[in-house]
């Protein structure tokens, strides 16, 4: 510990010596690349592990949809991953399927969507966009990775115990989650899983409150908040959230924990076991519900916003226009932040919650339908009649607005109440988050890539590819998730192994939610087959792409001031000063068709 902590002052001397002789500094290869605190080298080690667990948890969620479209069929692709203990024959085990959902799930929100849209990007963009040498705190922000890291090998490992993976959900509800006797993946595997989200947690909160120290103390010269890019706006929102609302579920994880290893009872009570009564009184699963769902709807918008705001960055840049209503922006995105405090219960329709109590759930979460639409129609007339340059980045933000109204039209109907209680925990619920939530940020954070690699890697990608990309993944995961919805309609509760036992009762019903579920798992081989091409892209284009010109985009924000090669500190001698807000594109009356932000205002000329 002492030998790090003093490697770490050493390496602070350094970088405040480095501010003054640019370049005769060199780094070892560990200071440069594992142990750096460079935050642009910080953000590119977030981007390169949440991929690596986009995909581990891609692949799982294949080998989930093969046993739904053909179950009880062997397949040798199951027996290659899972081999004989999970996939006897070929043919997934029951438990092991609920593991794979639950891992799938639990990687996807909180490593995938958290750890790659406000790690990867919130690093790389808060110094540089809003005119500073670094994040507040280089050390803490290397310690966030590094937790995350831990954290993220932590909950690959529990695939590889014997008894399994958690094996509860990505929600993990007691009791399941709170006997180790309940199901194989309820002993060891979902130990690992509390702990990797308990250091999971202190990582986001240790990144978090960089965050937000870095832009309320680190704006440089001319920087009023009012003239931050929304991206800024976007992820200080997000970080907020963060602080605010994942202490609750480590409040959350630790009874758990508690329930499971010390004896006490906070979400036991009244339990047989295998025909055993155990002694557990006066708990309550349902305050578990509370617990993890008063994070659990922020963290929804904790993986929104930062997609919601990398869009916005794009779409103004792409379409050659000012944002439209900047202010209205600003203001939807604090009220989405308020807001999304107040909505936890509608997770919680169908718990016997008072009808009274629901109903307030219902308009506080019907209000939610407000601000996004502002962002929609202002995403919607930024577009309209701009002369809009279709990057790969611009097509998947485009595609960010077409999902975010397809999967908000469906979020109407689950937040209320008297609809709710007939679909709920059924398909199509599922079909609602994926689009909303999975499709929308994951659509934000390829558009972010695509837009900002050359930023990151002082490269181009390749624009066909990019193209390719884009129209394999929207029409794969679209093929998906807009089926889903019928599946769900049709009775499917989620989470079931096998719906044969629909055949006793309802012959119709079941015929077709085999054929979709053959349909959907068909698009979803095809959409992760379309990821080969982004990774080849990505990989192949940081080493072999054509280098990048200074400002590729023609953007008007601070990083792209930056010179291409990367440098600790950002800047070669001042920081910039800024004179002006960031989307003055095409502005009436200018010669050029952008102006930077740190251009100063001409005479007579007046700002936004």
């Amino acid at each position: 510990m002492a030998a790090v902590a003093h490697e770490a002052h050493g390496h602070h001397d350094a970088h405040g010596h480095h501010d003054h002789d640019h370049g005769h500094h060199e780094e070892s290869f560990v200071s440069k690349y594992i142990f750096s605190q460079d935050h642009k080298m910080i953000g590119k080690q977030f981007l390169m592990t949440a991929v690596f667990m986009g995909l581990v948890a891609m692949l799982l969620s294949i080998l989930f949809r093969i046993q739904l479209a053909w179950p009880g069929e062997s397949s040798s692709f199951l027996s290659f991953f899972l081999g004989e203990e999970w996939a006897p024959g070929g043919v997934l085990k029951e438990d092991m399927y609920l593991g794979l959902v639950t891992i799938h799930g639990t990687i996807m929100v909180f490593f995938l969507l958290t750890g790659g849209l406000s790690g990867t990007f919130s690093n790389l963009l808060i110094p540089l966009q809003l005119g500073a040498r670094d994040m507040a705190s280089g050390f803490l922000n290397m310690l966030s990775y590094w937790m995350f890291l831990l954290s993220s090998v932590l909950m690959l490992s529990s695939l590889f115990i014997e008894t399994g993976p958690a094996m509860a959900g990505w929600t993990v509800y007691p009791p399941l989650s709170a006997l180790p006797q309940a199901v194989s993946g309820s002993g060891m595997g979902m130990t690992l899983w509390l702990f990797s989200m308990a250091i999971f947690i202190a990582s986001s909160l240790i990144g978090s409150l960089n965050y937000i120290v870095t832009v309320l103390n680190l704006r440089t010269k001319g920087m009023k908040m009012t003239r931050m890019p929304l991206t800024i706006w976007a992820f200080f929102v997000t970080a907020i959230l963060g602080v605010l609302s994942f202490p609750v579920l480590l409040s959350a994880a630790l009874l758990l924990i508690m329930d499971r290893l010390a004896g006490t009872s906070f979400y036991l009570s009244d339990i047989i076991v295998g025909g055993e009564m155990l002694t557990n009184h006066g708990g309550s699963p349902i305050l578990f519900q509370h617990l993890f769902w008063f994070l659990g709807h922020p963290e929804v918008y904790i993986v929104l916003l930062p997609a919601l705001g990398l869009s916005s960055e794009i779409i103004s840049t792409n379409s050659r226009k000012p944002i439209f209503g900047y202010r209205a922006m600003i203001g939807s995105i604090l009220a989405i932040g308020f807001l999304s405090f107040i909505v936890w219960g509608h997770h919680m329709f169908v718990t016997g919650m008072n009808p009274f109590l629901g109903s307030v759930f219902v308009f506080t979460t019907l209000l939610i339908a407000i601000p996004s639409a502002v962002k929609v129609f202002n995403y919607i007339t930024t577009i309209w009649k701009g002369s809009l340059v279709l990057t790969p980045a611009m097509l998947f933000a485009l595609g960010l607005v077409s999902t975010f109204i397809t999967g908000g039209v469906t979020g109407i109907i689950l937040a209320d109440s008297a609809l709710d209680i007939a679909i709920h925990d059924t398909y199509f619920v599922v079909a609602h988050f994926h689009i909303v939530m999975g499709m929308s940020a994951v659509f934000g954070m390829f558009g972010g890539v695509y837009h900002w690699f050359p930023k990151m890697y002082g490269k181009m990608m390749n624009l066909r590819l990019g193209y390719a990309h884009f129209w394999i993944t929207i029409v794969g995961a679209y093929g998906v998730f807009f089926p889903m919805h019928f599946v769900g309609l049709a009775g499917a509760p989620r989470r079931y192994y096998d719906y044969s036992v629909y055949g006793e009762f309802d012959v119709d019903s079941l015929n077709m939610m085999m054929d979709l579920n053959q349909i959907i798992t068909v698009f979803a081989i095809i959409a992760a087959l379309g990821q080969l091409l982004f990774l080849f892209n990505f990989f192949y284009s940081i080493y072999r792409g054509p280098k990048a010109p200074q400002n590729p985009w023609n953007g008007n924000t601070l990083e792209w001031t930056t010179p291409v090669e990367h440098m600790h500190g950002n800047w070669p001698g001042e920081l910039p000063t800024v004179h002006r807000w960031p989307y003055d594109y095409s502005k009436p009356g200018s010669d050029v068709d952008f102006i930077p932000q740190t251009v100063p205002l001409a005479e007579g000329e007046e700002e936004h």
